[in-house]
């Protein structure tokens, strides 16, 4: 048996195969070493044993990969973000003119949002569709505030944060509203929703998740 595994190839199978044929040693110690890894289970008496009775069903031999952990990416602070003006609004592009466009695709989203929004449509389903929806693009108005100078400012709303919204007047002037103790609007087709500032300080990526609850009156 070991004679017909080991034998060394003819020059004639060595060019039919076109192998370099090895010598007889370098042969017999491959094909130990090739058995040893498929049959790690075995003693080499075993082995030989086997190999003399039966064929053997040879085991498929993996290496095992170390997992290497993946670091997540981490994300940019609050402060590096200010350094770096990620939101800053140059003033060639405070134009009222400019996000004119993005008001029309804001209330697109919100009929789409609120499915078509007809004249028997529901004014509390409207209002709890709003205070969940991305209010960026949509034309906001502030009604009461306990700083007068805020009243009556009207204009589409640019960036909202957890404490004010940023938003450009029709005199193309690029104004910041704290939402404490202010109120504000907002008109779509006839419907008119009012926001209470001082329970609105949430991201607008955080109020799709909360549950507001209708009260009757909320001072400022």
């Amino acid at each position: 048996m070991k004679s017909v595994i080991y034998h060394a190839l003819s020059q004639k199978e060595a060019k039919d195969s076109d192998v370099q044929p090895p010598g007889a040693q370098r042969a017999e110690a491959f094909v130990r070493a090739f058995l040893k890894r498929s049959t790690p289970g075995m003693s080499p008496q075993a082995r030989e044993d086997q190999l003399q009775r039966k064929a053997v069903v040879l085991e498929y031999f993996t290496r095992h990969k170390r997992k290497e952990k993946k670091k997540k990416a981490k994300g940019l602070s609050a402060r590096q973000r200010r350094e770096l003006r990620l939101f800053y609004i140059k003033p060639e592009q405070q134009r009222y003119s400019l996000f004119l466009p993005l008001h029309e695709l804001w209330k697109q989203y919100i009929r789409d949002l609120c499915n078509g929004l007809k004249p028997d449509t529901q004014p509390q389903m409207i209002q709890a569709k709003l205070l969940k929806a991305d209010l960026h693009g949509a034309i906001i108005s502030v009604t009461k505030s306990k700083c007068p100078s805020y009243v009556g400012i009207t204009g589409i709303l640019l960036q909202e944060t957890k404490h004010i919204f940023k938003i450009i007047t029709k005199e193309d002037r690029l104004k910041v509203i704290p939402k404490l103790n202010c109120v504000f609007t907002v008109e779509i087709d006839g419907f008119i929703s009012y926001i209470y500032g001082s329970k609105f300080q949430l991201r607008s990526s955080e109020r799709s998740a909360k549950k507001f609850k209708a009260k009757g009156t909320i001072d400022l």
